[in-house]
């Protein structure tokens, strides 16, 4: 799934049971977001609440919420 965090674009993806976290660059790249762990023991449909709470410092007036893209 595709996600704007706070204006920060992420990739997160599930593969042998553990989620993986990428940063998605304007030029189609992408590199992994070491700092967004995600564990393995949290379902698809709390991703977003989860990253939301995580990383809740990067809020901003105009990016308020993590949203789906």
């Amino acid at each position: 799934m595709k996600l704007d965090v706070f204006g920060r674009h992420v990739e997160v993806s599930k593969r042998d049971g553990a989620w993986t976290v990428f940063y998605l660059g304007d030029e189609g790249k992408k590199r992994p977001a070491a700092d967004i762990r995600i564990p393995d023991s949290i379902g698809e449909d709390e991703v977003i609440a989860f990253i939301d709470d995580l990383c809740h410092e990067w809020a901003s007036p105009d990016k308020p919420s993590v949203l789906s893209l």
